[in-house]
């Protein structure tokens, strides 16, 4: 079964969520934006009899606490040491990375720093690429060269329900398969007052991603973690142009496609979890007792 718990780093609330057994390997699940560890609900008591599956929430995400902006520094590196504190915290030795959307930066900061630490890696539309940052991205890099209230207003619809919605059903087989729990849900942590300044504040530091891309693809090339991709391939937000990349760089990838968008979990899910089981099954065994 799942567990609940909240843990206090550097004074914040950090919400996460735990299902299996600590003698089995960790997969350590890094959420994506808007949404929160919620993203996992379905994906953790799937694996749960043959891995220890942890997921939080980032501070201003889910259950977390949410400080304003002007008590908490909303960056990706600030992200990063809040869930290295994290790790630290809750005592994992060793784990699996699943990285999504903004797990996907938190997560290669820290496995750039803790390399021997990273049993794994599984990549859901997660970038580290140039070539992964599309159309979507133009008002965004615009907001990087020029953080004006003008620039700000141009990213505002990002945060409203149509865009949140948009996000879950956008390539999508199946519309009626995405429970509107999703987006009724990351909606309401969105609209919370002062929600919308912290986001604009990590689209704003999104920006210190793509300089460090070439630190992260040496991390790949020299360390050489086996990597499951599994990737929605109508993603409008992280295209298939930010897969592919990832084979220039490691050795020992597995390379899935999948018929969905941007939160593949959300059509993907069983088949996600099989894909896990067989990948990870002949690269990690259970802790001794």
């Amino acid at each position: 079964m799942t567990t609940f718990h909240t843990i206090s780093i550097d004074g914040l609330d950090i919400f996460y969520r735990e299902a299996g057994s600590r003698s089995n390997p960790t997969i350590l699940l890094l959420h994506g934006f808007p949404t929160s560890s919620h993203m996992f609900r379905n994906l953790m008591p799937g694996l749960a009899d043959r891995f220890h599956l942890v997921a939080l929430d980032y501070p201003g995400y889910g259950n977390s606490s949410m400080p304003t902006v002007d008590e908490f520094d909303y960056t990706f590196d600030r992200l990063a040491e809040i869930v290295g504190k994290f790790i630290t915290a809750i005592d994992l030795k060793q784990y699996s990375l699943y990285v999504m959307d903004y797990g996907a930066p938190i997560g290669y900061r820290i496995a750039a720093k803790y390399p021997e630490r990273v049993e794994t890696l599984i990549v859901q539309n997660g970038n580290a690429y140039e070539e992964g940052l599309g159309e979507f991205w133009n008002p965004i890099k615009a907001y990087w060269q020029d953080r004006s209230p003008e620039n700000a207003d141009q990213l505002r619809p990002f945060f409203i329900l149509e865009t949140t919605k948009w996000q879950y059903t956008n390539g999508v087989r199946n519309p009626e398969m995405i429970s509107p729990d999703n987006w009724n849900i990351d909606q309401l942590f969105l609209d919370r007052p002062g929600n919308v300044e912290i986001q604009l504040a990590l689209f704003y530091s999104y920006g210190t991603n793509p300089p460090l891309y070439p630190q992260w693809q040496e991390y790949f090339r020299n360390h050489q973690p086996p990597t499951l991709i599994v990737w929605g391939k109508n993603d409008y937000i992280f295209p298939t142009e930010g897969a592919y990349p990832y084979q220039r760089d490691l050795k020992d990838v597995e390379f899935h496609l999948l018929d969905t968008g941007h939160f593949a979990l959300e059509e993907e899910g069983e088949a996600i979890a099989n894909h896990i089981r067989q990948f990870l099954k002949p690269r990690l065994q259970p802790t001794p007792a």
